[in-house]
């Protein structure tokens, strides 16, 4: 039964629950942690890790999707961000990065929402696509609801493998100015698997899995002190409840169709390689990682971040978030500058960091390994338990 609270005469809430509010318990033997498999499979396409990249300029370029796929994950260029819009991105990055270090978040927000108001350039993505499709890993756009019947036949003429339509909060059928998407009938038109999210109860979820949706996305990319959404919006989205709520979606998706299963993408308040394992144990098949890989020195941002989000037009819910000095390597003699890890230190160690925000892969690798679980679907079943 729901734990229902009353907030006032006649009306009740109910009551849920963050990551940091819940633990792992344990409850079967150990094993080594060289036999526990971290792989997952996305329709056709599978990867040797559970991560996923938000995403946000700051932290997608084509090089470094590249160097995730590289390192067994997939990275999610913003179709509509900076990459398809301007040709020296670096430089107008960079711009934004100066105005932020020297505590201009305002104009540094004001500036990103200049650099959107640029016009799409359809070569400009495809060039970053076929970059990707180069290397010889697996090639992912995001597009928002509201374009996502205008771009998407140019991103599947360029080479996607997968297509992700992400927004704050979506759902099945988005009514705008125009006709509205109706995600099941863009699905089932598409030659490519759909991801799509956030959401963040059952209905919402098992509604999308509804549309064909290989994958759905819960959550917003929450984190302290970039997204602004419940300042905002008044939205907050309890992401160890909605995670298990979604898979609980999934479940009933997986009865309700016979065997069609849908994997649940965790997208927020994961800062620390315990996080992730909540995040997995709660139900997830994989995480949408923003802030704890933009730390990286192939992360665009210089060691800043901020979500896709950040650069609305008329209601930006984001701003920009200094993470470089969240984990860094100090490499030299005392007085000189600290560098940024690479991003297969920060997933695969070796860490100095005794709060997890290095060697991600290896913290869940450790933790499912305590627990007794070899692989990620039987993780999911791991004991729970909620801190008074």
């Amino acid at each position: 039964m729901r734990d229902m609270v009353e907030i006032g005469m006649g009306r009740t809430a109910r009551r849920t629950y963050e990551l940091d509010d819940v633990d792992i318990v344990p409850s079967r033997r150990t094993r080594s942690s060289k036999q526990v498999s971290l792989g997952w499979q996305l329709d056709a396409y599978r990867f040797e890790i559970p991560l996923v990249t938000h995403p946000t300029d700051a932290l997608v370029s084509p090089k470094m999707a590249v160097e995730l796929g590289r390192l067994g994950g997939l990275g999610v260029i913003n179709g509509e961000g900076l990459w398809a819009r301007h040709a020296d991105v670096e430089a107008k990055i960079e711009q934004l990065v100066d105005l932020a270090e020297q505590g201009r978040y305002e104009h540094a927000v004001a500036f990103l929402q200049q650099l959107h108001a640029a016009p799409l350039q359809p070569d400009l993505l495809a060039a970053a696509v076929a970059e990707v499709r180069a290397a010889g890993v697996t090639v992912s756009v995001r597009v928002s609801p509201q374009n996502a019947r205008l771009f998407t036949p140019g991103l599947v003429q360029a080479g996607i493998d997968l297509l992700v339509v992400h927004g704050t909060i979506i759902s099945a059928e988005h009514v705008g100015d125009g006709e509205p998407l109706n995600l099941k009938t863009f699905i089932a038109e598409l030659d490519v698997p759909v991801v799509a999210g956030g959401v963040s109860d059952h209905r919402t979820a098992l509604h999308l899995m509804r549309t064909g949706a290989a994958g759905v996305i819960v959550g917003y990319g929450s984190f302290p002190g970039a997204t602004t959404t419940g300042e905002v919006l008044g939205i907050g989205v309890p992401m160890a409840t909605a995670i298990a709520d979604a898979a609980a979606a999934r479940r009933d998706y997986l009865d309700e169709t016979g065997g069609r299963y849908v994997h649940v993408i965790a997208d927020g308040d994961i800062a620390t390689s315990g996080h992730l394992a909540k995040a997995i144990a709660c139900g997830a098949d994989a995480a949408m990682l923003g802030v704890p890989l933009a730390v990286a020195e192939e992360a665009p941002g210089r060691g800043w971040y901020w979500p896709s989000a950040a650069a609305h037009p008329s209601v930006p819910r984001g701003s920009l978030l200094q993470v470089e000095d969240l984990s860094l390597d100090f490499e030299g003699a005392p007085g000189e500058q600290l560098s940024r890890p690479s991003l297969e230190r920060v997933l695969f160690g070796p860490s100095d960091d005794p709060f997890g925000s290095l060697n991600l892969v290896g913290g869940l690798r450790r933790s499912m390994a305590k627990a007794g679980y070899s692989d990620l679907k039987e993780f999911q079943k791991v004991g729970l338990s909620v801190r008074a």
